[in-house]
Protein backbone atom coordinates (compact mmCIF):
# COMPACT_ATOMS: atom_id res chain seq x y z
CA UNK A 1 0.00 0.00 0.00
CA UNK A 2 1.05 3.55 -1.24
CA UNK A 3 1.58 5.45 2.11
CA UNK A 4 3.84 7.71 3.90
CA UNK A 5 5.83 7.03 7.69
CA UNK A 6 5.67 9.35 10.23
CA UNK A 7 3.40 11.85 12.28
CA UNK A 8 3.61 14.84 9.64
CA UNK A 9 1.34 15.52 7.01
CA UNK A 10 1.96 13.06 4.08
CA UNK A 11 0.13 12.22 0.99
CA UNK A 12 -0.83 7.99 1.43
CA UNK A 13 -3.60 8.12 -1.34
CA UNK A 14 -3.05 9.63 -4.47
CA UNK A 15 -5.99 10.33 -7.17
CA UNK A 16 -4.50 9.70 -10.68
CA UNK A 17 -5.62 11.00 -13.50
CA UNK A 18 -7.32 8.95 -16.40
CA UNK A 19 -4.87 6.53 -18.26
CA UNK A 20 -4.87 3.68 -20.68
CA UNK A 21 -6.12 0.22 -18.92
CA UNK A 22 -3.18 -2.06 -18.09
CA UNK A 23 -0.15 0.06 -18.74
CA UNK A 24 2.34 1.56 -16.00
CA UNK A 25 5.42 3.60 -16.95
CA UNK A 26 8.39 1.30 -15.87
CA UNK A 27 11.53 2.14 -15.68
CA UNK A 28 14.62 0.79 -17.55
CA UNK A 29 16.16 -2.74 -16.30
CA UNK A 30 20.10 -2.16 -15.37
CA UNK A 31 22.35 -4.26 -17.16
CA UNK A 32 25.62 -2.47 -15.20
CA UNK A 33 27.61 -5.15 -14.32
CA UNK A 34 27.84 -6.15 -10.38
CA UNK A 35 29.50 -4.96 -8.07
CA UNK A 36 29.67 -8.41 -6.54
CA UNK A 37 29.19 -11.69 -7.39
CA UNK A 38 25.08 -12.29 -7.96
CA UNK A 39 24.86 -14.77 -5.62
CA UNK A 40 26.26 -12.86 -2.35
CA UNK A 41 23.88 -10.26 -2.48
CA UNK A 42 20.69 -9.94 -0.33
CA UNK A 43 17.19 -9.97 -0.49
CA UNK A 44 15.34 -7.10 1.51
CA UNK A 45 12.08 -7.41 3.01
CA UNK A 46 9.91 -4.53 3.54
CA UNK A 47 6.50 -5.63 5.16
CA UNK A 48 3.87 -4.66 7.78
CA UNK A 49 0.16 -4.12 7.92
CA UNK A 50 -1.36 -2.22 5.52
CA UNK A 51 -1.25 1.54 5.40
CA UNK A 52 1.90 1.42 7.28
CA UNK A 53 3.77 2.86 4.86
CA UNK A 54 5.29 0.18 2.64
CA UNK A 55 5.63 2.04 -0.67
CA UNK A 56 6.73 5.26 0.36
CA UNK A 57 9.67 3.47 2.33
CA UNK A 58 10.36 0.89 -0.52
CA UNK A 59 10.85 4.22 -2.50
CA UNK A 60 13.31 6.19 -0.11
CA UNK A 61 15.49 2.93 -0.23
CA UNK A 62 15.88 2.53 -3.66
CA UNK A 63 16.64 6.29 -4.04
CA UNK A 64 19.29 5.77 -1.34
CA UNK A 65 20.83 3.23 -2.62
CA UNK A 66 20.92 4.34 -6.24
CA UNK A 67 24.11 5.81 -6.05
CA UNK A 68 25.68 2.80 -5.18
CA UNK A 69 23.50 -0.13 -6.43
CA UNK A 70 20.18 -0.47 -8.34
CA UNK A 71 17.19 -1.49 -6.62
CA UNK A 72 14.58 -3.75 -8.36
CA UNK A 73 10.83 -4.26 -6.71
CA UNK A 74 9.08 -7.20 -6.21
CA UNK A 75 5.44 -6.93 -5.17
CA UNK A 76 4.33 -8.92 -2.11
CA UNK A 77 0.65 -8.12 -2.78
CA UNK A 78 -2.20 -10.19 -3.29
CA UNK A 79 -4.48 -7.39 -4.88
CA UNK A 80 -1.99 -5.49 -6.93
CA UNK A 81 -1.61 -8.84 -9.13
CA UNK A 82 -4.72 -7.45 -10.44
CA UNK A 83 -5.25 -5.33 -13.33
CA UNK A 84 -7.92 -2.78 -13.72
CA UNK A 85 -8.24 -2.65 -9.41
CA UNK A 86 -6.25 0.43 -8.94
CA UNK A 87 -8.13 2.89 -6.65
CA UNK A 88 -8.85 -0.12 -3.82
CA UNK A 89 -5.67 -1.23 -3.72
CA UNK A 90 -3.89 1.93 -3.62
CA UNK A 91 -1.72 0.62 -6.67
CA UNK A 92 1.55 2.70 -7.32
CA UNK A 93 1.31 6.02 -9.36
CA UNK A 94 3.12 6.19 -13.08
CA UNK A 95 5.69 7.93 -11.44
CA UNK A 96 6.07 5.82 -8.28
CA UNK A 97 6.43 2.54 -10.74
CA UNK A 98 8.44 4.65 -12.63
CA UNK A 99 11.08 5.56 -9.95
CA UNK A 100 12.50 1.47 -10.10
CA UNK A 101 11.93 -1.34 -11.77
CA UNK A 102 8.58 -3.06 -10.42
CA UNK A 103 7.59 -6.86 -10.73
CA UNK A 104 4.35 -8.47 -10.25
CA UNK A 105 1.93 -5.66 -10.56
CA UNK A 106 -1.11 -5.93 -13.52
CA UNK A 107 0.24 -9.38 -14.17
CA UNK A 108 -3.76 -11.13 -13.90
CA UNK A 109 -6.90 -10.39 -14.82
CA UNK A 110 -9.54 -10.44 -12.57
CA UNK A 111 -11.00 -13.36 -13.77
CA UNK A 112 -7.93 -15.25 -13.03
CA UNK A 113 -7.04 -16.56 -9.10
CA UNK A 114 -3.08 -15.96 -8.42
CA UNK A 115 -2.21 -18.40 -5.45
CA UNK A 116 0.43 -18.09 -3.29
CA UNK A 117 2.51 -21.29 -4.73
CA UNK A 118 2.72 -19.08 -8.15
CA UNK A 119 4.07 -16.27 -6.44
CA UNK A 120 6.93 -18.54 -4.64
CA UNK A 121 7.50 -19.47 -8.17
CA UNK A 122 7.55 -16.15 -9.83
CA UNK A 123 9.22 -14.36 -7.05
CA UNK A 124 12.07 -16.98 -6.87
CA UNK A 125 12.64 -16.60 -10.31
CA UNK A 126 13.05 -13.08 -10.43
CA UNK A 127 15.13 -12.95 -7.66
CA UNK A 128 17.66 -14.88 -9.66
CA UNK A 129 17.52 -12.72 -12.81
CA UNK A 130 17.40 -9.13 -10.51
CA UNK A 131 20.93 -10.71 -8.89
CA UNK A 132 22.40 -11.68 -12.48
CA UNK A 133 21.81 -7.97 -13.28
CA UNK A 134 23.86 -6.95 -10.50
CA UNK A 135 20.60 -4.96 -8.68
CA UNK A 136 19.25 -5.83 -5.30
CA UNK A 137 15.76 -7.42 -4.91
CA UNK A 138 13.84 -5.62 -2.49
CA UNK A 139 10.22 -8.09 -2.04
CA UNK A 140 7.70 -5.16 -0.50
CA UNK A 141 4.36 -5.46 0.41
CA UNK A 142 1.73 -6.95 3.20
CA UNK A 143 0.30 -10.34 1.73
CA UNK A 144 2.31 -12.62 4.27
CA UNK A 145 0.97 -16.18 3.31
CA UNK A 146 3.32 -14.88 0.08
CA UNK A 147 6.52 -14.27 2.14
CA UNK A 148 5.84 -17.60 4.02
CA UNK A 149 5.34 -19.50 0.62
CA UNK A 150 8.21 -17.78 -0.46
CA UNK A 151 10.95 -18.22 2.65
CA UNK A 152 9.39 -21.73 3.53
CA UNK A 153 8.00 -23.55 0.76
CA UNK A 154 4.85 -24.70 -0.29
CA UNK A 155 3.58 -28.25 0.77
CA UNK A 156 2.00 -29.90 -2.34
CA UNK A 157 -1.50 -29.87 -0.95
CA UNK A 158 -3.66 -32.70 -1.82
CA UNK A 159 -6.25 -31.96 -5.58
CA UNK A 160 -9.54 -30.16 -5.16
CA UNK A 161 -11.81 -33.00 -4.32
CA UNK A 162 -15.46 -31.26 -6.08
CA UNK A 163 -17.84 -34.32 -3.83
CA UNK A 164 -15.67 -32.85 -0.20
CA UNK A 165 -16.19 -29.41 -1.01
CA UNK A 166 -19.50 -29.71 -1.98
CA UNK A 167 -20.43 -31.59 1.35
CA UNK A 168 -18.40 -28.14 2.67
CA UNK A 169 -20.75 -25.96 1.27
CA UNK A 170 -24.01 -27.79 2.21
CA UNK A 171 -22.77 -27.56 6.00
CA UNK A 172 -22.04 -23.65 5.21
CA UNK A 173 -25.14 -23.15 4.39
CA UNK A 174 -26.73 -24.34 6.76
CA UNK A 175 -24.60 -23.29 9.60
CA UNK A 176 -23.11 -20.17 8.19
CA UNK A 177 -18.75 -19.65 7.54
CA UNK A 178 -18.68 -17.80 10.38
CA UNK A 179 -19.74 -21.02 12.03
CA UNK A 180 -17.54 -22.93 10.11
CA UNK A 181 -14.44 -20.84 10.72
CA UNK A 182 -15.14 -21.49 14.44
CA UNK A 183 -15.52 -25.20 14.32
CA UNK A 184 -11.78 -25.00 12.10
CA UNK A 185 -10.40 -22.46 15.13
CA UNK A 186 -11.00 -25.69 17.11
CA UNK A 187 -9.25 -27.87 15.64
CA UNK A 188 -6.79 -25.72 13.78
CA UNK A 189 -6.44 -22.53 15.61
CA UNK A 190 -3.21 -21.43 13.55
CA UNK A 191 -4.86 -21.61 10.07
CA UNK A 192 -8.29 -20.05 11.62
CA UNK A 193 -6.23 -17.05 13.14
CA UNK A 194 -4.91 -15.92 10.01
CA UNK A 195 -8.64 -16.43 8.07
CA UNK A 196 -11.90 -13.95 7.94
CA UNK A 197 -14.56 -15.21 9.87
CA UNK A 198 -16.23 -14.96 6.11
CA UNK A 199 -13.44 -16.15 4.28
CA UNK A 200 -15.32 -19.05 2.51
CA UNK A 201 -12.76 -19.53 -0.32
CA UNK A 202 -9.48 -20.64 2.31
CA UNK A 203 -12.15 -21.92 4.84
CA UNK A 204 -13.59 -24.27 2.42
CA UNK A 205 -10.11 -25.30 1.77
CA UNK A 206 -8.42 -26.06 5.34
CA UNK A 207 -11.33 -28.18 5.66
CA UNK A 208 -11.14 -30.01 2.42
CA UNK A 209 -7.42 -30.87 3.28
CA UNK A 210 -8.45 -31.65 6.72
CA UNK A 211 -11.32 -34.70 4.98
CA UNK A 212 -8.64 -36.01 2.41
CA UNK A 213 -5.92 -36.36 4.55
CA UNK A 214 -6.81 -36.52 8.47
CA UNK A 215 -4.40 -33.67 9.12
CA UNK A 216 -5.05 -29.84 10.00
CA UNK A 217 -3.81 -27.31 7.32
CA UNK A 218 -1.20 -25.98 9.39
CA UNK A 219 0.13 -29.44 10.06
CA UNK A 220 -0.10 -30.64 6.48
CA UNK A 221 1.96 -27.36 5.97
CA UNK A 222 4.97 -28.33 8.47
CA UNK A 223 5.10 -31.47 8.07
CA UNK A 224 6.01 -31.13 3.91
CA UNK A 225 7.61 -26.88 4.19
CA UNK A 226 11.24 -26.75 2.73
CA UNK A 227 14.16 -27.19 4.75
CA UNK A 228 15.26 -24.30 6.24
CA UNK A 229 18.58 -23.33 4.67
CA UNK A 230 16.68 -23.49 0.82
CA UNK A 231 15.47 -20.30 1.61
CA UNK A 232 16.05 -17.34 -0.19
CA UNK A 233 15.45 -14.78 2.44
CA UNK A 234 17.56 -14.20 5.38
CA UNK A 235 15.04 -13.06 8.46
CA UNK A 236 17.95 -10.73 9.57
CA UNK A 237 16.70 -8.69 6.52
CA UNK A 238 13.03 -8.48 6.70
CA UNK A 239 12.39 -4.62 8.10
CA UNK A 240 8.75 -4.39 9.45
CA UNK A 241 6.84 -1.18 10.11
CA UNK A 242 4.37 -1.57 12.77
CA UNK A 243 2.67 1.31 14.89
CA UNK A 244 3.39 1.68 18.43
CA UNK A 245 -0.06 3.22 18.90
CA UNK A 246 -3.07 1.24 17.04
CA UNK A 247 -4.93 4.53 16.94
CA UNK A 248 -2.78 5.99 15.00
CA UNK A 249 -3.43 2.95 12.27
CA UNK A 250 -6.75 3.13 12.41
CA UNK A 251 -7.00 6.56 11.47
CA UNK A 252 -4.92 6.25 8.44
CA UNK A 253 -6.82 3.07 7.36
CA UNK A 254 -10.46 5.47 8.00
CA UNK A 255 -9.26 8.43 5.87
CA UNK A 256 -7.35 5.96 3.04
CA UNK A 257 -11.00 4.27 2.44
CA UNK A 258 -12.66 7.81 2.87
CA UNK A 259 -9.97 9.22 0.32
CA UNK A 260 -10.66 5.88 -2.05
CA UNK A 261 -14.45 6.22 -2.21
CA UNK A 262 -14.23 9.94 -2.73
CA UNK A 263 -11.91 8.96 -5.53
CA UNK A 264 -14.45 6.44 -7.48
CA UNK A 265 -13.73 3.53 -5.49
CA UNK A 266 -17.36 2.73 -6.30
CA UNK A 267 -17.29 3.16 -10.02
CA UNK A 268 -14.45 1.34 -10.67
CA UNK A 269 -16.45 -1.87 -8.53
CA UNK A 270 -19.34 -0.73 -11.05
CA UNK A 271 -17.27 -1.13 -14.10
CA UNK A 272 -15.73 -4.77 -13.32
CA UNK A 273 -19.61 -5.99 -12.42
CA UNK A 274 -20.31 -4.83 -16.03
CA UNK A 275 -18.08 -6.65 -17.60
CA UNK A 276 -20.48 -9.53 -16.39
CA UNK A 277 -17.75 -12.38 -16.57
CA UNK A 278 -17.33 -11.91 -12.90
CA UNK A 279 -18.62 -12.76 -9.33
CA UNK A 280 -18.48 -11.88 -5.89
CA UNK A 281 -16.85 -15.28 -4.98
CA UNK A 282 -13.44 -14.64 -7.21
CA UNK A 283 -10.52 -13.79 -4.96
CA UNK A 284 -9.94 -10.29 -6.84
CA UNK A 285 -13.49 -9.43 -5.80
CA UNK A 286 -13.16 -10.82 -2.22
CA UNK A 287 -10.12 -8.44 -1.61
CA UNK A 288 -10.82 -5.69 1.31
CA UNK A 289 -12.85 -3.17 -0.15
CA UNK A 290 -13.92 -4.50 -3.28
CA UNK A 291 -16.23 -7.05 -1.53
CA UNK A 292 -17.90 -4.74 0.61
CA UNK A 293 -18.39 -2.33 -2.49
CA UNK A 294 -19.80 -5.34 -4.37
CA UNK A 295 -21.96 -6.09 -1.68
CA UNK A 296 -23.26 -2.43 -1.32
CA UNK A 297 -24.31 -2.74 -5.10
CA UNK A 298 -26.11 -6.29 -4.15
CA UNK A 299 -27.97 -4.27 -1.68
CA UNK A 300 -26.76 -6.27 1.10
CA UNK A 301 -26.89 -3.45 3.16
CA UNK A 302 -27.69 0.22 3.19
CA UNK A 303 -25.18 1.84 0.47
CA UNK A 304 -24.46 4.73 3.77
CA UNK A 305 -22.76 2.00 5.69
CA UNK A 306 -20.66 1.09 3.06
CA UNK A 307 -17.55 3.56 4.36
CA UNK A 308 -17.79 2.19 8.03
CA UNK A 309 -17.82 -1.80 6.56
CA UNK A 310 -14.70 -0.95 4.68
CA UNK A 311 -13.07 0.55 7.55
CA UNK A 312 -14.26 -2.35 10.06
CA UNK A 313 -12.97 -4.74 7.56
CA UNK A 314 -9.36 -3.41 6.73
CA UNK A 315 -8.99 -2.90 10.45
CA UNK A 316 -9.13 -7.14 10.82
CA UNK A 317 -7.45 -7.29 7.70
CA UNK A 318 -4.47 -5.15 9.64
CA UNK A 319 -4.94 -7.21 12.99
CA UNK A 320 -4.64 -10.65 10.81
CA UNK A 321 -1.32 -8.97 9.66
CA UNK A 322 0.14 -8.36 12.49
CA UNK A 323 -0.80 -11.54 13.97
CA UNK A 324 1.21 -13.13 11.39
CA UNK A 325 4.64 -10.29 11.79
CA UNK A 326 4.49 -11.51 15.93
CA UNK A 327 4.94 -15.28 14.21
CA UNK A 328 8.42 -14.02 13.12
CA UNK A 329 10.66 -13.02 15.87
CA UNK A 330 13.65 -12.05 13.82
CA UNK A 331 12.21 -9.55 11.67
CA UNK A 332 13.43 -5.59 12.48
CA UNK A 333 10.43 -3.60 13.40
CA UNK A 334 10.52 -0.13 12.92
CA UNK A 335 7.74 2.12 14.62
CA UNK A 336 5.42 3.18 11.48
CA UNK A 337 4.47 5.79 13.43
CA UNK A 338 7.81 7.56 14.27
CA UNK A 339 8.30 10.97 12.83
CA UNK A 340 10.97 9.50 10.85
CA UNK A 341 9.90 5.58 10.50
CA UNK A 342 11.23 6.01 6.61
CA UNK A 343 14.43 7.81 7.72
CA UNK A 344 14.86 5.11 10.29
CA UNK A 345 14.05 1.98 7.84
CA UNK A 346 16.73 3.71 4.98
CA UNK A 347 19.29 3.78 8.09
CA UNK A 348 18.75 0.38 8.87
CA UNK A 349 18.62 -1.23 5.83
CA UNK A 350 21.44 0.51 4.24
CA UNK A 351 23.46 -0.83 7.46
CA UNK A 352 22.27 -4.12 6.78
CA UNK A 353 23.78 -4.10 3.58
CA UNK A 354 26.90 -2.46 4.60
CA UNK A 355 26.36 0.19 2.30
Amino acid sequence: MACGGGNAPQVFFRPRPPRAPFCYARAPMRTAPPASPPTRLPVLSITGPTASGKTAAALALAQALAPRMPVEIISMDSALVYRGMDIGTAKPTADELAAAPHHLIDIRDPREPYSAAEFARDAGRLIGEIRARGALPLLVGGTLLYFKALSEGIAPLPPADPATRERIDAQARAAGWPAMHAALARIDPATAARLAPNDSQRIQRAWEVWHLTGQTLSQFIAINKRAAGASPISPEAVFSLEPTDRAWLHERIARRFTLMLEHGLLDEVRALRARGDLHADLPSMRCVGYRQCWQALDAEFPMAELAGRGIAATRQLARRQLTWLRAMPARRVIAADAPDAVGQLVRAATERLGA
